[in-house]
């Protein structure tokens, strides 16, 4: 049990940071409470950008007090008056909270500590650090990402931990490349090009690395989460050289992972920035660091990484294919070596366990995906006509064979009903760029891992606004601060113990009251009622927490599922089966291969072409 101090009670907590020799004054949140008291440290710088496309570098001074009330900027981005999440919540206007964060691409990297209070250096309590999705919108620093609830629970269930959220710079100002980059970062001693925002998050663990021990973290002990895009840059992490020559974290949880197979290199995003300079009416570097960053953060960019032959490890992309025999006998190099430093260890310590011989950068893992991820592309999807979508899909696949078996296998035809071609285009999509490749990615890491190590789940709960499950529902659940409708909202008779406590269903028992339906509901929807919403939320949670503590989540043999309609528990591989479409997975898109699978994808998510008149500009 960490070693906790009975709190003193300040108008303002003080934490004093003797390797810094400075003092940060946070808040206390305000769902503390006598018995679960919660302190946040906010808006604390970790690096700082010494010039635009530059590798950001830790922060090690700081002033002797600091103030850490208050949020930090947020790296610049378009100008929507809603995030990613917010729009999939469905969320009215009126019942989002309004946040005020100042937009600053210079002294963006900050990050927000939610701990218990009352921890001490020698506490170790573990330590779970957020990387936000959203693209290039979105920062840790949103509403939504308020890790109170989550603190919260930990107090409540005995397992404490301390969360971290980070902003990181997005969009061009993060990912930007080019050859002509890459000289100017090596003229300035930089290694690499490009992947600014994913050295951003390695910087903010290396700040956790040195510092969260003061407040009373274990820097030995770090869970990374995160979803979405977030979910795609933790896949990053664990692929990169870096985490395999000096491991930062111990573990990883990837939800709804938008994965993409072919990162581009550093020619490739380089023409891809060239026609941005073109719009731009510029040519050279000096020329488009002096663009105003409101103007460049409206500029749409769809690179999150770049390989640029630096950053990730060698032999990364096989683990995006299905196994074929390179991949088999890859494999099974790392097996045999597993075992021989498993028949090592045992000789010294006098026991075999598969998990003690796995290497640092082999890191235990939690990886999952939505029922209906694809919702992400909804609008774009929404534009295709039966006949289009057909001529597409056979234009990318460029094989008559090859497209007739994805259009037998998902149903679609140049006959198909206006009113259906949506949802079987959409089915397509999720497969093709988050599903399907998620399995792959998970059967791969466990493959390597010597068949231990990977826990795999899938979250197909109804989002409580949208009565249906699509992307991101999940954010909902597991955090736990998104204003809710009437009917998923806690009552008198709700008590503690059944709202907080634990649920472990198998196969066979009674998955409980079912929600009640409300007869002026369409049928396709259901009402997600305080009984399912604090079933969902509290499962997660609190399998989320027992993982950081280093504790297996479920039976590893076992898929953990999360809904639809309350439903929780460990299931078996065949109720996984029909869970997810593997046999259309089998026979329609494993002989396409994952290149193909993923280019059929991104076209048919980014919508059919639209006409551009000459006065507008795609840029």
């Amino acid at each position: 049990m960490p070693v906790i101090q009975k709190p003193r009670y300040h108008p303002v907590p003080k934490l004093y940071l003797a390797a810094l020799q400075t003092t940060f004054c946070g808040i206390n949140h305000p769902l503390s409470t006598p018995d679960a008291p919660i302190h946040q440290y906010l808006g604390i710088k970790y690096a700082s950008v010494p010039a635009r496309f530059r590798q950001s570098k830790l922060q090690r001074s700081y002033p002797p007090l600091v103030d850490a009330s208050a949020h930090g900027p947020i790296c610049p981005q378009p100008n929507h008056t809603k995030s990613v999440e917010e729009e999939l919540f469905g969320l009215a206007d009126e019942d989002i909270p309004k946040q005020l964060l100042k937009h600053d691409e210079f002294e963006c990297l900050n990050l927000n500590i939610t701990c218990p209070a009352g921890l001490t250096p020698q506490s170790r309590v573990p330590v779970m650090l957020w990387i936000h999705g959203g693209g290039d919108r979105g920062s840790g620093s949103s509403w939504m990402y308020d890790a109170g609830p989550l603190v919260r629970k930990s107090l409540h269930i005995g397992k404490l931990v301390i969360i971290v959220t980070c902003n990181f710079r997005l969009g061009l100002f993060g990912f930007a490349a080019s050859h002509m980059i890459r000289e100017d970062n090596e003229a300035a001693g930089d290694e690499g090009v490009g992947n600014y925002g994913l050295r951003d998050q390695r910087k903010a663990m290396e700040w956790l690395h040195h510092h969260i021990g003061d407040f009373g973290g274990d820097p030995g002990n770090i869970t990374i989460f995160g979803e979405s895009s977030g979910g795609a840059d933790i896949v990053c992490h664990l692929l990169s050289a870096d985490n395999q020559s000096r491991p930062m974290f111990q573990r990883a949880i990837v939800q709804s992972a938008i994965l993409e197979h072919n990162f581009p290199d550093t020619a490739n995003a380089g023409w891809h920035l060239s026609r941005i300079l073109s719009a731009l009416h510029i040519s050279n570097l000096e020329q488009l660091r002096s663009i105003d960053a409101e103007k460049l953060a409206n500029i749409s960019i769809s690179i999150r990484a770049i390989d640029d032959d630096v950053f990730f490890r060698q032999g990364w992309k096989d683990f995006f294919v299905k196994e074929d025999a390179h991949t088999r006998h890859h494999f099974l190099h790392i097996k045999d070596h597993l075992r021989r430093a498993s028949r090592s260890r045992s000789c010294l310590r006098g026991v075999r366990s598969p998990a003690l011989a796995l290497p640092a950068n082999l890191q235990p893992l939690i990886i999952g995906d939505s029922a209906s991820d694809s919702t992400l592309w909804s609008l774009a999807v929404s534009l295709w006509t039966a006949p289009a979508a057909v001529r597409r899909i056979k234009a990318v696949c460029q094989s008559l064979t090859k497209a007739s078996s994805v259009l037998r296998a998902y149903d679609i035809s140049t006959y198909t009903p206006d009113e259906e071609i949506m949802d079987r285009v959409l089915e397509l999509v999720n497969d093709a760029r988050v599903a399907w490749p998620t399995e792959c990615v998970a059967q791969n890491a466990k493959r390597e891992r010597g068949g231990h190590g990977v826990w795999r789940y899938v979250f197909d709960q109804e989002g409580p606004s949208r009565g249906v499950p699509h992307h991101a529902a999940d954010l909902i659940y597991l955090w736990d601060t998104v204003p809710l409708p009437a009917s998923a909202q806690p009552s008198s008779s709700c008590s503690a113990n059944f709202c907080d406590g634990p649920f472990e269903d198998s196969d066979d028992e009674d998955l409980g009251y079912p929600p009640v339906i409300r007869e002026d509901e369409e049928w396709t929807t259901t009402v997600v009622d305080e009984w399912a919403y604090a079933r969902v939320r509290d499962t997660m949670q609190e399998r989320w927490i027992s993982f950081a503590h280093g504790e297996a989540p479920w039976k590893e043999d076992k898929v953990f599922v999360f809904g639809p309609e309350g439903e929780t528990g460990e299931r078996s591989s065949c109720i996984f089966e029909g869970r997810r479409r593997k046999e259309m997975w089998r026979e329609a898109l494993e002989p396409l291969g994952m290149q193909l699978v993923q280019k059929v994808g991104m076209e048919l998510s980014r919508g059919p072409p639209l006409p551009v008149g000459p006065e507008k500009c795609r840029f």
